[in-house]
């Protein structure tokens, strides 16, 4: 089995994206942030949407074979890495 590494949730809450690869599968992580006054985190309301595909070109030259959204919080975050390891 594959060991994808996705960062922490903090990565995600500061609404940072992520790309990243194992083998021929290239997966992107985009955070969808939701703030509760301005200055915290609403983790219940936010998400981090993936999309992956196989090959050796970056996202733009792709056509994605798959797309998922998560809830942000660390459970989301697992569900997301057994999801992006059951497609390499």
């Amino acid at each position: 089995m594959a060991d994808i590494y996705i960062p922490t949730l903090h990565t995600f809450a500061m609404n940072n994206l992520f790309t990243g690869s194992w083998k021929e599968l290239r997966f992107r992580i985009v955070p969808n942030v939701v703030m509760l006054d301005g200055k915290e985190v609403d983790f219940g309301q936010s998400s981090i949407h993936a999309v992956y595909w196989h090959g050796p070109f970056c996202y733009e030259k792709s056509t994605m074979e798959g797309e998922r959204t998560f809830p942000m919080t660390e459970e989301g975050r697992m569900a997301m890495k057994s999801w992006l390891e059951s497609n390499i």
